[in-house]
């Protein structure tokens, strides 16, 4: 997948042990670092495109995910939020967890955090 504008990460989002890659939250934050307008769709796919260049970095992908944890500020957006998800990943979905709460990032709607098998 095209990760178009990726943004290097800002500080160390990505630990391996034993085979797993733990990615830390990410955000809807363009190239610029700047969180993305849009509303939740573009801010979805901005945050499951910054996971995916993470993973990328580590060699491995979307399809390498077993566990993403979600933390979404509206849950009136979900069905919106998961048009999108299902774009990114495909049956079996990865196990998901995902909480309604207010985020540190100012802007954002969302927030993002894997857990991936190294094949």
């Amino acid at each position: 997948m095209t990760k178009p504008n990726a943004r290097p990460p800002l500080a160390p989002f990505r630990e391996t042990a034993a085979g797993l890659i733990f990615v830390s939250g990410q955000l809807p934050r363009g190239a610029d670092g700047g969180i993305v307008p849009g509303g939740i769709e573009a801010q979805a796919r901005r945050a499951l495109e910054n996971l995916s260049g993470v993973l990328d970095s580590a060699g491995a992908s979307l399809s390498d995910v077993v566990k993403t944890t979600v933390w979404i500020t509206d849950p009136a957006a979900m069905a919106q939020f998961n048009a999108i998800y299902e774009t990114f990943f495909s049956a079996p979905y990865p196990a998901r967890s995902t909480v309604v709460s207010g985020l540190v990032a100012p802007d954002a709607l969302l927030e993002i955090e894997a857990v991936a098998v190294r094949a």
